[in-house]
């Protein structure tokens, strides 16, 4: 109890200190800011409200506020990612997904860009002080409606971007795959989803959406690769990031994938699961949700870089060191990161569950027993154990 109410303590600490931050933020109605990010959110689809993201100032180094790949590679700690994003206003309108404001071509200018565009803002009024946390988008900080956004810099778009913007016979997917081929990373991608740069049918699509739109797309492209390589060994990743902790094993078995999450606390073993065989999933994972897919587009990525396909059965401890949730980017950070840590081979599946058991009970004081009894995955037989 004692290190749940210093952890709590941790938590209104981070907030309060944001919230001193970006008082200042308050006091003016209008500025000239660095956008790195458009915002579109999903309450009220389809009229929906559109943000861009700026701090009330230029800054060359805007960039970070919305840089998720960055802050996984730097370590990056929550305290520091609310710090970035509460430096800057969200200022907002409202558009229809399918008829874009005006201002939508602005916002989309703002996600094709390879580096944050100045704007100059005018507010309906002073922004309202709050911050929101989201186990699915990165904090927000202050926020306001829009009366008049205009361009004060030239957006430096790059060529391949604008090439999938003017070409309106492609398919969305094949611009995001094309595009992370040449090394623009899924945050990035996932922006201009959202704002409708691509595609034959461009609309506007919810930034929650249009993260795990991006992800799946990413690993179906790579699980085509994975799925025609060899079986790779029995082996184990364990690594965290931000008290999310993971525990990627591969079964030398073809692809199929199975998450579970739990949340760890004294004498209480909560999970959410998800899972697929070979040939996918046809339905939305509802339990995991977004971090299903982030999950799930590491691990092909992972395979197909090292040309091997595996079942994928993953364990994702949520400790209380998490204590504020910063957006889904967490999971796809932590399982990367877990991916890179040498793996502990295993002669047999056997062996590796036991270890995964005595790794949960020494490190999280939880038996993981009733899980692992609980997994499609492991009650499945293969067929060199049906004929043993």
């Amino acid at each position: 109890m004692l290190l749940k109410g210093v952890r709590y303590k941790e938590k209104e600490q981070i907030l309060g200190n944001a919230l001193i931050r970006a008082k200042p933020l308050t006091e003016r109605d209008s500025f000239t800011g660095s956008a790195p990010a458009p915002f579109v959110g999903r309450f009220g689809y389809p009229f929906v409200n559109v943000g861009i993201l700026a701090p009330p100032q230029h800054d060359e180094e805007a960039w970070r506020y919305d840089a998720p790949r960055h802050w996984g590679n730097t370590n990056t700690s929550i305290r520091e990612v609310v710090d970035y994003r509460t430096r800057m206003v969200n200022s907002r309108f409202t558009s229809n997904v399918k008829q874009p404001d005006k201002m939508v071509e602005i916002a989309q200018d703002v996600a094709m860009a390879a580096k944050p565009v100045d704007i100059d803002v005018s507010l309906e009024k002073k922004p309202s002080l709050n911050i929101t946390t989201d186990q699915w988008i990165a904090p927000m900080g202050p926020q306001a409606k829009l009366k008049k956004l205009t361009l004060t810099s030239n957006p430096n778009i790059p060529t391949k971007v604008q090439k999938y913007f003017d070409d309106t016979d492609a398919l969305a997917s094949e611009a995001v795959i094309d595009l992370y081929k040449h090394s623009v990373d899924e945050n990035a991608l996932s922006r201009m989803l959202s704002v409708g740069v691509f595609g034959k049918k461009r609309k506007l699509v919810p930034t929650r959406w249009s993260i795990t739109a991006t992800d799946d797309i990413l690993a179906n492209n790579f699980l085509e690769k994975a799925r025609e390589q060899e079986i790779g060994e029995c082996e184990a990743h364990f690594g965290n990031y931000l008290g999310n902790y993971y525990l990627v094993m591969f079964l030398p078995e073809r692809w199929s994938y199975e998450l579970f999450e739990m949340y760890i606390k004294p004498g209480i073993l909560e999970f959410s699961t998800d899972y697929e065989e070979y040939e996918g999933r046809k339905k939305y994972a509802e339990t995991c949700a977004g971090g299903y897919y982030t999950v799930r587009m590491s691990l092909a990525e992972h395979m197909m870089k090292n040309k091997r396909q595996n079942t994928a059965l993953v364990l994702r401890f949520i400790t209380d060191e998490y204590v504020l949730p910063v957006g889904v980017w967490v999971t796809r950070e932590s399982v990367r990161k877990t991916l890179t840590n040498k793996p502990i081979k295993f002669g047999s599946k056997e062996l590796m569950l036991t270890y995964a058991k005595h790794l949960a009970k020494k490190k999280f004081g939880v038996d993981i027993t009733p899980i692992l009894q609980k997994s499609k995955i492991l009650k499945r037989r293969t067929l060199a154990e049906f004929l043993q």
